[in-house]
């Protein structure tokens, strides 16, 4: 089973590359310093963390390292840090630049603990 098929709780493929609306949550992948970064920008919840769970599963599939650029989240639930436990037990996750709710999600259920946590993407990566 697949990190997206364990948090979406189905087995279809997520388009990451399609076109996003201004509301609509958007994901990107690139190469950054021996890393895979996978972008984030928009509301993340369980009726939006497939294109995320998708990304981040094909992210730890090819590469031992990952990013999340978390700088463009706006607003997360449980079903992100669901998401980052499942793929921290997968691969060297790292988590860069959350917002501030994103912190303070961190924080209160102390996953802030068990992930590695950085202000950019670049010391992240390193």
């Amino acid at each position: 089973m697949s990190l997206h098929e364990a948090v979406a709780g189905c087995a279809d493929a997520a388009d990451v590359s399609g076109p996003r609306g201004p509301e609509q949550p958007s994901v990107v992948r690139y190469a950054r310093g021996g890393a895979q970064v996978v972008g984030a920008r928009g509301s993340f919840d369980l009726c939006s963390i497939s294109p995320l769970a998708e990304a981040l599963d094909r992210a730890a599939a090819e590469h031992s390292k990952v990013v999340l650029d978390a700088s463009g989240i706006t607003f997360a639930d449980s079903s992100l840090l669901n998401l980052l436990i499942l793929t921290h037990r997968t691969v060297d996750l790292r988590v860069a630049a959350p917002t501030r709710q994103l912190c303070r999600l961190l924080e209160i259920t102390g996953v802030d603990t068990l992930l590695t946590v950085r202000p950019t993407v670049e010391e992240a990566a390193a």
